[in-house]
């Protein structure tokens, strides 16, 4: 009896873990000048998704038509929706064969913080590149809204 009893727990158990579902989150990659001189090293577009599983966030996304070679992804938090704020997680890049397009991903762990400030719109992804070393293109992660 008490095998059978424990036995059901660690189903219970194990369909819980396996039923926890995830929200997604979507920003859309664009340039964004600081100052009139940085309009000129900054273009390109791109996209960017996210789930986010219990505390794990999983980034993906693409990267095109950069004036110069990619060199860093980040997430930065803002202080407010659409103010800039320091990085605090980093991405990796993989840039195609000229750096100017390519691919952003990686997986992160959130504190119960960071999880609020994701859900308020205060994170961003930023990429880099060579002429553009303040940010080339930025964009905030915005719940994506399910479908019925």
């Amino acid at each position: 009896m008490f095998r059978a009893q424990w036995l059901l727990l660690l189903v219970i158990a194990t369909a819980g873990v396996s039923a926890q579902s995830s929200k997604t989150y979507r920003a859309r990659l664009s340039p964004v000048a600081l100052d009139v001189a940085m309009q000129a090293t900054v273009a390109g577009s791109g996209s960017v998704s996210a789930a986010l599983t219990g505390t794990k966030l999983t980034i993906a996304g693409t990267f095109d038509g950069l004036k110069s070679p990619a060199t860093i992804a980040q997430i930065h938090k803002g202080p407010v929706k659409g103010v800039r704020g320091p990085s605090i997680f980093d991405l990796t890049v993989s840039p195609g064969s000229t750096g100017t397009s390519g691919s952003i991903g990686g997986s992160v762990t959130l504190t119960p913080v960071q999880i609020a400030d994701l859900e308020k719109g205060r994170l961003y992804v930023q990429l880099h590149s060579e002429k553009a070393p303040d940010g080339n293109l930025w964009g905030w992660l915005q719940p994506q809204e399910s479908k019925r």
